[in-house]
């Protein structure tokens, strides 16, 4: 017998407010419940929305697997309600990641650091060490608070798909896999956090987020690596979202540098278009926009804007039934990195034979 869709319960705290209305405590209160009872439940972060479980239940945390169709050598990152849960969770606890804690948190930035005992093996894939964050989203700190639990919680999605920015699209992607889905309305930075190695002297960034470099050095008071590239075949994995191919729409996806030629091509050749531009007031592009099988969706100009809308563009596009997504490419400037890093795996083909694979 299939399982029911979970129900979708609105959740929010006004701002003035000093505790939340009474219909968003009692659903917080249903949801702390299910994750302390090995349920996994979709929350809303300001990054993007989260499958979260009990990061200190391996059983709990393999269900996070099973829904997501996730490969075991994928670490999860444990979210915490402060530095004080992390510092519990932690084998040692870094000068860098104390400096990022007490300047960066609550905020989109993760830090890697020796795991500590009470971690599961499957939360860290088998590694030594856990990846831990304390959220800018406060009814998701009062969730953890009232399970009493740190929480581990990857993008609430299939793997591989694009991240979900708003409940529907958690819905859309797992449906009946999941227990329940907290909906906080859509995320406010739209891309996942940053992600920081504070193992090593000087720390590393592994993955680019809304966190810049230059914050990130200001609160450690020193140089912080960004390397170009990162050995993500070397297992295991200190950080999630370092595979080739990862948030990825169903639609294939080109970064061409000649966008407009590109898309004149697939255009004469019969295939259904969405592009992304920052260009849609050009001549040319206005010109090809009055071709029906072309979907032009001009794209902001800021970094932070367009990461913003990344996700949400991406989703709506999946449902156009187009044949192919075009992305104008994208600034070299480093503000525009951790969109560049998102588009560039969502463009990486799937394997040969893989059932991805477009046919």
């Amino acid at each position: 017998m299939a399982r029911p869709l979970p129900d979708v319960l609105k959740i929010q705290w006004p701002e003035a407010a000093p505790c939340p209305p009474a219909d968003t405590d009692a659903a917080l209160d249903r949801a702390a419940g299910l994750l302390r009872a090995g349920g996994i439940v979709a929350v809303p972060t300001e990054t993007v929305y989260g499958l979260a479980a009990d990061a200190l239940d391996a059983e709990a945390v393999a269900g996070i697997f099973r829904a997501k169709g996730r490969p075991a050598t994928n670490p999860l990152i444990v979210h915490v309600r402060d530095a004080d849960m992390a510092r519990g969770l932690a084998g040692t606890w870094p000068r860098a990641a104390d400096a990022i804690a007490a300047k960066l948190w609550p905020g989109p930035v993760t830090v890697v650091v020796p795991r500590g005992p009470a971690i599961p093996d499957i939360v860290t894939a088998g590694g030594p060490t856990v990846a831990l964050r304390c959220p800018d989203h406060r009814l998701t700190r009062r969730l953890i608070e009232k399970a009493g639990r740190p929480l581990a919680a990857p993008s609430a999605n299939r793997s591989e798909a694009a991240s979900p920015t708003t409940a529907a699209h958690v819905l859309e992607s797992l449906g009946s896999r999941i227990d329940l889905i907290l909906d906080g309305g859509p995320c406010d930075r739209g891309i996942e956090s940053t992600v920081v190695d504070c193992t090593l002297a000087p720390p590393r960034i592994l993955r680019p987020g809304p966190m810049s470099r230059e914050q990130v050095e200001r609160a450690v008071g020193g140089p912080v690596v960004w390397p170009d590239v990162i050995d993500a075949d070397t297992a295991p994995l200190r950080s999630p979202g370092l595979h080739s191919r990862h948030y990825s729409p169903r639609t294939p996806l080109d970064i061409p540098a000649h966008p407009a030629a590109h898309v004149s091509a697939l255009l004469a050749a019969g295939v259904r278009v969405g592009w992304m531009t920052r260009d849609a007031a050009d001549p040319v592009v206005r010109k090809l926009s009055a071709a029906r099988e072309l979907v032009v969706v001009p794209m902001p100009e800021s970094p932070a804007d367009y990461a913003r809308l990344l996700y949400a563009t991406l989703h709506a596009l999946d449902r156009r039934e187009l044949g192919r997504i075009v992305v104008d490419p994208l600034p070299a400037a480093e503000p525009w990195r951790a969109v560049r890093d998102r588009l560039s795996r969502a463009a990486t083909p799937p394997p040969p034979g893989s059932p991805a694979t477009p046919t």
